[in-house]
């Protein structure tokens, strides 16, 4: 038996047209290696699209290419992730379910207060395949937590689990991101395929099996350009108790990282700096990534002239130029702090340093912060299910003039 097994392919997740092509060539390499390969299915662990209702352009694309994989016979099988899920519980993943050109594999029904999942059989292989979807904060760790894990276990065969969450046991060192502890997932399972975790790992775990998350198959960010450079997925070969999970890379570009200390520089210096590492280099068919960081001396940002120094790397040859200023600091502006812990002690503390700076002509500091409270709540306000647009905006209208008054008092403008 071989299968794939990719995940958080994000299709139409970049906003640069250039990314954006490479993002779904990158799934286009992946889909021609497992036809030349002849793997007996995929998996894809979630995040196909990177949002519920893709673009009709790269969902062409997409379903052109499924259309190949089912003509070569090769069945793939899914779990919706956080991205694919939409509030209405409707996403694109059905109509392509409906189309036939792969299978939702998270299926079931609950009995006696526990999710009782049931297997999908592929016809070729005779191997069981079952899993959860993802959702956004983890919301799907309900459907861990209620799960009929005894079933699933007693259950006999070639048995595969797809999961689109963090796995604690699992997760990078220093990593953020809330996670499920292993104790939740069915033992006993001959892999675990995982997605949603942006890193390339694979790992027998005792009273289990292998748990694998292949990564992206292209990067889908600035710093993950920087950490990965470039995606792919796993093949898996099973003959007879042993498995193996070889990572297949896809490399479609070189990536070339330029990291700057600004520190003590001035924004003519710092252009220097960056214009010295392309000296005497060529990029041909590679992106560049150019991180700024440390406290300009001189200058701002906005005066470094990036465009001579994107100009100089595409005479070169790049691909893709990109920079990321995000950690480069000026005394342009003064810095706004806060130590708070919510979102609304940031907010009650962010408008209570800045009350004065915020002033309406005369108006007291205190009524000031009132209003400006008042406000948020006005601008926070959703449209309601139903509501027409021009009852919606007289809606908003007509709390703006009741803050002002409430703040304010009837008299004062």
């Amino acid at each position: 038996m071989k299968f794939a097994h990719m995940a958080d392919c994000h299709i139409g997740a970049w906003r640069e047209p250039k990314l954006r092509e490479a993002n779904l060539q990158a799934f286009f390499r992946a889909i021609d290696i497992c036809i030349e390969e002849k793997v007996d299915f995929i998996l894809i662990s979630g995040d196909l699209f990177n949002t519920a209702f893709p673009g009709i352009d790269g969902l062409k694309e997409v379903v052109l290419k499924l259309m190949e994989l089912k003509d070569a016979e090769i069945p793939a099988y899914v779990v919706p992730g956080s991205h694919d899920f939409s509030p209405s519980g409707k996403t694109m993943l059905d109509v392509l379910e409906n189309a036939r050109l792969f299978t939702n594999v998270f299926r079931g029904k609950v009995e006696n207060g526990l999710l009782k999942l049931k297997f999908t059989e592929d016809r070729k292989t005779g191997a069981k395949i079952t899993g959860i979807l993802g959702r956004r904060g983890l919301l799907e760790q309900s459907y861990y937590e209620n799960l009929d894990r005894k079933s699933l276990e007693e259950e006999p065969g070639f048995k595969i689990f797809m999961f689109h969450s963090p796995v604690q046991e699992l997760c990078p060192e220093g990593a953020i991101f809330d996670s499920s502890p292993l104790s939740f997932f069915p033992k006993g399972f001959n892999y675990y395929a995982g997605g949603h975790v942006h890193t390339v790992l694979s790992k027998k775990i005792e009273g289990y099996g292998i748990f694998s998350y292949p990564g992206p198959l292209f990067p889908n960010s600035f710093s993950e350009m920087e950490a990965l450079q470039n995606g792919g997925f796993y093949i898996v070969d099973e003959g007879g108790e042993k498995i193996k999970a070889s990572y297949r890379p896809i490399i479609l570009y070189n990536v070339y990282p330029i990291s700057v200390d600004c520190e003590g520089k001035s924004a003519e210096q710092a252009r220097a700096l960056i214009l010295a590492a392309a000296e005497g280099r060529e990029f041909i068919n590679t992106i560049v990534l150019i991180r700024l960081y440390g406290k300009l001396s001189l200058g701002k940002s906005s005066d470094i002239n990036f465009s001579e120094i994107f100009s100089q790397f595409y005479s070169r040859g790049a691909f893709f130029v990109m920079k990321n200023t995000n950690a480069l600091k000026t005394d342009e502006f003064e810095q706004v702090t806060s130590s708070a812990d919510s979102v609304e002690n940031i907010e009650e503390l962010l408008i209570s340093e800045n009350a004065a700076k915020m002033r309406f002509g005369k108006i007291s500091e205190e009524k000031s912060k009132l209003f400006i409270k008042a406000l948020m709540t006005v601008l926070s306000s959703e449209k309601k299910e139903g509501e027409r647009v021009s009852d919606f905006e007289s809606r908003i209208r007509d709390d703006f003039k009741r803050a002002l008054k409430e703040s304010y008092g009837q008299d004062e403008r």
